[in-house]
């Protein structure tokens, strides 16, 4: 396979001119400290539709003959390529449909909408959607845009290697989130070009690690399942030319769990002050986590930042949990006066913060013998303030069960 050039990259820039916006690159005190080297984050977050997408589907779009754009175009997508496909086809004035799975993050799939896209909710997972989108394209001719598999793709997405390259010439490494493989293809053909020196390390989800299953075997392999909050990173199955580039260019891919993407995810809100979705942490969580080889100055791509807002409660309040930071539980207690009393009182001595009580009475095992079950939601402050709080209130005669970080 052909594989996209400097000069692909550079043509991409220049059609990309007006349409997608440099991005920042800033210095992160935050996460230096955390990994002990000096980290820039490079804010995709902060671009147009709120992702990195709008560069490959623009670049893809606006390289249609006019025969193509008349026939119309296609896409599917969770959420952030169909933003920057429904952008893209109507800065250049191209009728776009895009499939996307029901359960869609609504922000998502309103701000579709209002980009002037025909959204259709098609199947319960994107490979659901990505069928239906297939067929459509096959029954109306409408060109069907790639969210990753596509020169045209990579090369768009490839410039934002020449901005950090730019902004920080003496980058040594550069972090990037992976789903299926366009990202880093086009960051990691077109750094290497310009400074063959540099590192170029992927991040996978490791409940959906399609990339590093298609390197290690040389070749595309459909994951059997999906599982990660990082709806954006969650792809089934690599691009055969994203796998030829990653073989080609890319010098290491590691994997975070939910665990490490929720405390990064954390970390960048309320450190950097800035609102990233679960894929847009993933390269800060390998860094936090120390699994990914780097030279420093490191630059982290924070892919996106279109999070639904329940979610990110879920997710911030998820890494608390896993920082030691949140500590829900319950235990039983006898129904008199003063119990609740006294429990909040062994609690306040742990120096724990009360956040949230329940009091049940229906459905307690021991109700007859006058029971009754206390859920209590604490703020702590470390991992090790978690076992104190468990280990004062064990020895005041309390036994408590359903332990939670989160």
């Amino acid at each position: 396979m052909k594989l996209v050039t400097i000069d692909d990259v550079r043509e991409a820039q220049t059609l990309l001119k007006g349409v997608a916006d440099p991005t920042p690159l800033e210095l992160s005190r935050a996460v230096s400290e955390r990994c002990g080297g000096t980290v820039y984050l490079k804010c995709e977050n902060l671009q147009r539709t709120g992702a990195f997408k709008i560069r490959g589907a623009y670049n893809r779009i606006a390289r249609l003959d006019d025969a193509e754009r008349a026939r119309g175009i296609v896409a599917a997508s969770a959420g952030n390529h169909a933003q920057g496909v429904a952008l893209a086809a109507q800065l250049l004035g191209v009728q776009a449909t895009v499939y996307m799975p029901e359960g869609a993050a609504i922000p998502k799939v309103e701000a579709t909408a209002r980009y002037g896209a025909h959204v259709v909710l098609e199947g319960q997972i994107y490979d659901e959607a990505f069928h239906a989108a297939e067929a459509y394209a096959e029954k109306t001719g409408a060109v069907m845009i790639h969210p990753f598999d596509h020169a045209d793709v990579i090369a768009g997405q490839g410039t934002i290697s020449l901005e950090i390259l730019e902004q920080l010439p003496e980058t040594a490494t550069i972090v990037v989130p992976v789903g299926g493989g366009g990202l880093i293809s086009g960051i990691a053909c077109a750094a290497k070009a310009l400074k063959p020196s540099i590192r170029i390390v992927g991040v996978e989800p490791e409940g959906a690690a399609s990339v590093s299953r298609a390197w290690e075997n040389g070749a595309v392999i459909p994951l059997d399942t999906l599982s990660t909050v990082a709806d954006g990173l969650a792809a089934r199955t690599a691009g055969a030319l994203c796998l030829t580039h990653v073989q080609s260019f890319v010098d290491q891919i590691v994997t975070v769990n939910d665990e490490q993407i929720a405390e990064a995810l954390l970390l960048i809100a309320e450190r950097a002050k800035m609102v990233v979705e679960p894929a847009g942490a993933a390269g800060v969580a390998a860094l936090m986590a120390g699994t990914a080889d780097v030279s420093y100055p490191v630059v982290v791509l924070l892919s996106g930042g279109n999070i639904d807002p329940l979610l990110l409660l879920r997710v911030i309040r998820y890494g608390m949990g896993t920082a030691g930071r949140f500590l829900s539980f319950a235990t039983q207690l006898p129904d008199r006066a003063g119990e609740l009393t006294r429990l909040s009182g062994v609690i306040s001595d742990s120096g724990a913060n009360v956040i949230g009580v329940e009091h049940r009475r229906d459905g307690v095992a021991n109700r007859l013998l006058g029971d009754v079950e206390i859920t209590m939601q604490l703020e702590t402050r470390g991992p090790e303030h978690v076992k104190s709080v468990i280990a004062i209130l064990e020895e005041n005669g309390f036994k408590p069960y359903a332990l939670s970080l989160t």
